[in-house]
């Protein structure tokens, strides 16, 4: 039997903690060569906010990846970890567009696989399943970055007080998600929707915190 997800509000009450703000600033991964590893990443396009050294000891640069609210270190003496040993998961709204852009700058990503009922399978997945669909790249030592197609979250993982879009083409993409069911509920209604602008604004919210989307 599968294992059913856990809510981040479920987790918070069972762990018996406040519920004090806590967002993940950076991760840490481990390279090499950082010059090299700078380039990589500065070619992938990722945001460049630091590189500074103290002393002859310590080296550490930032970037941080489009529209993320968490950033990446690397450099010298910042970590103990073996190069290479590091994985990451980047969230896209179309994991297709996402590869082919990639792969028009040079990049080697290998090709999308989605997990099914018996593991993953070739290809995205026919319905783009939120969560389902996935491509993988690695930089220069091998870290890996594992590309994830997120089109709505599960219940409980975004607050619906702050819902955002994180660029132009999430909310792009939510655009015509939402337009798309709207078509269908005028179908279901017989006419037009005047007030659409309102139904758009409240399945655009509900998709992005994963409560129930209006029909």
């Amino acid at each position: 039997m599968g294992t059913k997800p856990v809510r981040s509000i479920d987790a918070t009450r069972d762990a018996g903690v406040a519920r004090v703000d806590m967002k993940v600033e950076v991760i840490v991964i481990p390279v090499s060569d950082v010059d090299r590893a700078k380039e990589f990443y500065r070619k992938l396009g990722w945001r460049l906010d630091a590189d500074f050294s103290i002393g002859d000891n310590l080296r550490v640069i930032q970037f941080t990846p489009p529209s993320s609210g968490c950033s990446v270190h690397f450099g010298t003496n910042v970590t103990s970890a073996a190069p290479g040993s590091g994985k990451g998961y980047l969230t896209v709204s179309d994991i297709e567009a996402a590869r082919n852009e990639l792969v028009a700058a040079g990049f080697k990503v290998g090709e999308i696989f989605h997990i099914g009922p018996t593991g993953p399978e070739s290809g995205p997945d026919p319905e783009h399943g939120t969560y389902r669909s996935r491509a993988e790249f690695s930089d220069p030592d091998g870290n890996v970055w594992l590309l994830q197609e997120i089109t709505s979250r599960l219940p409980g993982r975004v607050d619906a007080g702050a819902t955002s879009f994180g660029s132009a083409n999430d909310l792009a993409s939510a655009f015509r998600r939402a337009a798309a069911a709207h078509g269908q509920h005028e179908k279901r209604i017989g006419e037009a929707d005047p007030n659409w602008p309102d139904w758009y604004a409240k399945y655009m919210v509900a998709e992005q915190a994963g409560t129930e989307l209006p029909t």
